[in-house]
């Protein structure tokens, strides 16, 4: 077996609780000063708003048990943020949990069926838990492409259409990309 040491740099002591315009400024702080051309790692950051404020800010790695954790307690992630399965809501739901998810619990069970389970049985939570890996690694796919295809202003634009449809970002993240030099006007409305 061959081990491999990275030379990079992780950035640490952040997703602890602290208000998120300090969060992004540190982030931002930090990856400034670090080279551009080694690896920068955001230690415990997983909320997928988060990691694309990171990744504008120059980030290039994160970890997080957020979306496992996150599925213990009936919580999908979606494009729109997050869909509680265990709300009453949900019982009578015959939708998949995001019906543009290719995963294979999108595809064959329903939230109804999953609101069941996470009610009462383990599996539901492991159901939840895959979808929300795929929806990660779907995530961190399209973030990756967006920036190899030089367009990822344009996918920071569409995922906060979609996160915020009513334009209600929030001001930190607004800060953010105005200090990362992506302009989010198109999908923000103004005070």
């Amino acid at each position: 077996m061959k081990i491999c040491f990275c030379d990079s740099y992780a950035i640490g002591g952040l997703a602890g609780g602290e208000d998120k315009d300090s969060f992004w400024r540190v982030v931002a702080q930090c990856t400034a000063a670090l080279p551009e051309n080694k690896p920068r790692y955001v230690m415990g950051v997983g909320y997928p708003l988060d990691i694309v404020v990171c990744s504008a800010l120059g980030a290039d790695m994160y970890d997080c048990v957020y979306p496992t954790r996150t599925a213990r307690f009936g919580t999908a992630l979606v494009s729109e943020g997050v869909l509680k399965l265990k709300n009453k809501a949900m019982a009578d739901d015959t939708r998949p949990i995001d019906p543009s998810c290719d995963c294979m619990v999108c595809k064959n069970y329903t939230r109804a069926y999953i609101h069941c389970l996470v009610t009462v049985d383990a599996m539901g939570s492991q159901l939840v838990s895959y979808h929300n890996l795929y929806y990660m690694m779907k995530l961190s796919r399209d973030l990756h492409s967006s920036i190899i295809d030089g367009k990822f202003p344009e996918f920071v634009c569409d995922f906060l259409q979609k996160m915020f449809p009513k334009g209600d970002v929030p001001q930190w993240v607004c800060n953010a990309m105005e200090v990362a030099g992506i302009d989010i006007s198109s999908c923000c409305v103004l005070p």
